[in-house]
């Protein structure tokens, strides 16, 4: 099986320096976005069909048309970057930035210029240094070539937890808060903060519409690498890889059950089977039984192996394409333990704003690892369903359906295995971490060792305060 990989965000080899990047077409975009009207950049996005490769796949040149509308006549908006890759799973966006920072600083600088921005920032993780080095690197030499005459680019490192990555969280760090979601959209409220000193995004009044506060434009790293080949060549140049519905090009990275992890840059419209086959090499044990696509959405099932990388082909299977970032269960995996894993995942990193997603959370994670050791509780089977049922209750982000819908397809897709381990009729599975990726080394994937100490308080201490974060966070800003 081959396939033409094309190489559209993914540098084959490492871009080394600013120079290197202008030689292989580097900047045409930008110069041409300068030249332009700004609504007829906007126009030429929108015609390529680019949808955000953050998780959402919302389109982006309908997302940049709605925030240059919004655009406040008091204040500048601000262009910030998410590169606070966290899914478990998930390598994409560093590979992408270490390959080529270039790309992602020249997207962002477009994107400045067609909503009228004075400031761009990359808001990266404290858990990735060798990143944050080659992006501050790689924004120092563009500076020093006179390519921010427009906007200033800083540079925000925020914290490792999972919810950073989640949009109006992000806006939160970038305002020097904790990483708790907002219910406003940061098109109505960008990155300028009207608030009180309050460290929860619930404390802080909202902006009405029209209120001075200016919209922010957030873009994930993906997204706004594919945006100067667009400008430098054109929509129908974009259209040439992919589907009509789903252009272009999708980084996956590949990893759990198969004979290898990676990240490969691949046409839009490939099977996931195929993609399994040419990143992972195929299932390590057996067969592929289903595959996480991160802990964003409910399982994909065995049968659907042939379902087609693209928005409409994953929804098809009521499942999501997410960042791309699939985890394969093979026939030695056990999916009890990988749901208990998951689950652990989404309870410790919830931050607890919302009282049902932490504590039904905690909860679904303990009978799920009883379940696990095949040492059930009498009722166990019932308040599994219960806390499934009521866990995203009033939840202000998505990190409480996710819990819902993954553990509960999981659950849906694997009965046998469930009920055997509810019943404890089967010998105790062997734990399985789901994490973020802290590297890829030789074809294997070294997960978070630090997740594995992780309190659900957020610390690292030897037991829980029994606090949730937002609460914990929230007391010690106040005592500062």
């Amino acid at each position: 099986m081959t396939l033409t990989m094309p190489i559209r965000v993914l540098d084959a080899d490492p871009v080394a320096a600013l120079p290197d990047w202008i030689a292989i077409g580097g900047g045409r975009g930008l110069a041409r976005a300068w030249e332009a009207d700004p609504d007829d950049v906007v126009a030429v996005l929108a015609q390529s069909g680019l949808r955000g490769r953050g998780g959402a796949g919302f389109p982006t040149g309908v997302k940049w048309a709605t925030v240059r509308a919004d655009r406040s006549a008091e204040l500048p908006a601000t262009v910030v970057v998410n590169g606070a890759e966290g899914e478990p799973g998930s390598y994409k966006d560093r590979s992408i930035m270490l390959a080529n920072p270039y790309r992602v600083i020249e997207g962002a600088l477009i994107a400045a210029a067609v909503i009228e921005a004075d400031q761009i920032v990359l808001a990266l993780k404290t858990s990735s240094p060798e990143v944050v080095e080659r992006v501050r690197a790689a924004v120092d030499e563009v500076r020093q070539a006179g390519w921010l005459i427009e906007a200033a680019v800083d540079v925000v490192v925020g914290p490792e937890h999972y919810l950073y990555g989640e949009e109006t969280a992000l806006l939160e760090v970038v305002n020097g808060r904790e990483p708790f979601p907002r219910i406003a959209p940061p098109w109505r409220r960008g990155a300028e903060d009207l608030g009180d000193d309050s460290a929860l995004a619930a404390q802080v009044d909202l902006a009405a519409p029209g209120a001075a506060a200016p919209p922010a434009l957030v873009n994930n790293v993906e997204t706004l690498s594919n945006v100067p080949g667009i400008i430098a060549n054109g929509a129908a140049w974009f259209r040439e890889v992919g589907t009509t519905a789903s252009p272009g090009t999708l980084v996956v990275t590949v990893s759990g059950g198969t004979e290898r992890a990676g990240v490969a840059e691949i046409p839009m419209g490939t099977t996931l089977r195929e993609a399994i086959d040419l990143v992972g090499g195929g299932a390590r044990t057996g067969r592929v039984r289903g595959v996480l696509p991160g802990v964003s959405g409910p399982v994909i099932r065995e049968r659907d192996l042939d379902v087609p990388l693209t928005y409409e082909g994953f929804e098809g299977i009521g499942s999501s394409l997410g960042a791309g970032a699939f985890i394969v269960i093979d026939e030695a995996d056990d999916p009890v333990a990988i749901a208990q894993g998951a689950s652990r995942f989404l309870a410790v990193e919830s931050c607890g704003q919302c009282q049902p997603c932490k504590q039904d959370g905690l909860v679904i994670s303990e009978v799920l690892d009883r379940a696990r050791a095949s040492s059930p509780e009498p009722g166990d089977a019932d308040e599994l369903d219960s806390r499934l049922g009521t866990v995203a209750d009033g939840a202000r982000c998505f990190l409480a359906t996710q819990h819902q819908t993954l553990v509960g397809s999981l659950i849906e897709a694997f009965p046998d295995e469930f009920g055997a381990h509810l019943a404890g009729h089967v010998p105790a599975a062997t734990p399985v971490q789901i994490a973020e990726i802290d590297r890829i080394d030789h074809d294997q994937v070294v997960w978070d060792p630090d997740q594995a100490t992780k309190q659900p308080d957020w610390t690292h201490d030897d037991v829980s305060s029994g606090a949730a974060p937002a609460e914990r966070l929230n007391q010690r800003a106040g005592e500062v």
